[in-house]
């Protein structure tokens, strides 16, 4: 009871931190990156489609290898998979710089600047695809059952402070130092999360029942399919975040409509976040674990409702407000789901659930870019917001008429039950 009520509960376990500061360091250095890549090829540009294409390059290989991404967790070493895919990434941006001062030069043209681009985040897709499963399913082996729901909220807290710092310090780098020396920083950022990942203890980790390379890979579908609530969880996030989200049209938003520049485009990236982080520091000590599914749905609404309201907004404060209450109704959204998916899946087949979330979740952010950016091009930014706003809404009401019976459970009992 003690560890339920105490809202570090989950930072006391030292491994548990070091995973959580290496989240928050990869965050800034990921946002550093999107924020300079995404403005500085609008601005080269002008075109809304190429920052959908920059989210579709970074899916495709993401979604292929999401499946192996989480056999490979089940299989080896959770750990030592982080490690070789951040050594790989640390390259990726040294990359970036050298394709942009070609580009300074008239080396190479905008053509070959944005393919190269693309195939670097094709790259970064790559090593996604293996990074994400082993991160995600590693965490519930370094705290114990009672505080997954504390834990959930710490990691989202580590990821949201990233998210915040990582595009206000991307829009102030590329203004104030230039886009070269921005894009150094981040091979800085990703070589720091490299080192605090050969910290961690040595562990070992449950193996898979089975040896059958496709019957193991089926069994996170398998479950997910059976098990309601995590089905449902999973799905409603993606709808909202694939329709929904605006991320990737900001910086029209920033240099088109609101005319705020990289710096303003730092803070309305960062809003959001602001907004998530302020709801998870309420959260540790509220958790939104009683009475989930009411919760989620509640909150996936509320994003909806205020992504319309950014839609419509002319003022850069009432736009900031917007997008920080999406991210507050986002943040509850989060913690539901992350606890859902840390309670309910087996322990050896905790990767293979991580893959199948992370590829119809965490993808959804890159295709919703795609699918922003197309939307833009042909309804115009303002629009394309509108729609997403209105789709979020529908599949909400679809949720809430289907899922009538999933207001009855309690995640929190569950926890104790599995604990006993």
């Amino acid at each position: 009871m003690h560890t339920q009520q105490d809202a570090f509960a989950a930072l006391r376990y030292r491994d548990f931190s070091i995973v959580t500061i290496n989240q928050f360091c990869l965050t800034i250095a990921i946002l550093i990156q999107e924020i300079i890549v995404a403005y500085s090829l609008y601005q080269i540009t002008k075109d809304p489609l190429t920052l959908g294409l920059i989210g579709l390059a970074e899916a495709i290989p993401f979604i292929a290898l999401s499946l192996w991404g989480g056999y490979f967790a089940d299989r080896f070493n959770k750990q030592t998979i982080m490690k070789i895919c951040l050594f790989f990434a640390i390259p990726l941006p040294v990359v970036l710089w050298y394709l942009f001062h070609l580009h300074g030069l008239n080396e190479i043209t905008t053509s070959t600047l944005a393919w190269g681009i693309y195939s670097v985040v094709f790259c970064l897709g790559i090593i996604r695809g293996f990074y994400n499963p082993s991160a995600t399913s590693l965490k519930p082996f370094l705290i114990p059952k009672e505080i997954y729901a504390n834990g959930a909220t710490w990691t989202t807290i580590g990821w949201q402070s990233g998210v915040i710092l990582g595009p206000m310090l991307g829009g102030f780098m590329l203004a104030g130092l230039g886009r070269e020396t921005s894009l150094i920083s981040v091979a800085i950022f990703l070589s720091i999360c490299f080192i605090l990942i050969n910290f961690l203890q040595k562990r070992q980790f449950p193996k898979m029942e089975t040896t059958k390379v496709l019957d193991s890979l089926g069994d996170g579908f398998r479950f997910i399919w059976k098990t309601k609530i995590v089905l449902w969880a999973i799905s409603l996030d993606l709808v909202s975040v694939l329709f929904g989200g605006v991320i990737a049209l900001l910086p029209i938003f920033a240099e088109d409509i609101l005319k705020v520049g990289p710096e303003g485009l730092g803070y309305l990236r960062a809003a959001p976040s602001i907004g998530a982080l302020l709801t998870m520091i309420a959260l540790t000590k509220f958790p939104p674990t009683q009475h989930a599914w009411r919760n989620m749905l509640l909150a996936v609404a509320g994003f909806g409702c205020f992504t319309l309201l950014f839609a419509y907004s002319n003022s850069m404060w009432l736009s900031l407000f917007a997008l920080a209450m999406t991210g507050a109704c986002d943040s509850i959204s989060v913690v539901v789901r992350q606890t859902i998916l840390q309670i309910f899946p087996p322990e050896n087949m905790r990767g293979r659930v991580a893959a199948v979330n992370g590829m119809f979740v965490s993808s959804s952010n890159e295709l919703g870019a795609f699918e922003s950016g197309l939307a833009a091009k042909y309804m115009g930014p303002i629009m394309a917001t509108v729609f997403g706003g209105g789709v979020t809404l529908l599949v909400v009401t679809l949720s809430w008429l289907k899922t009538k019976d999933l207001f009855s459970v309690d995640i929190t009992r569950r926890s104790e039950d599995d604990k006993a």
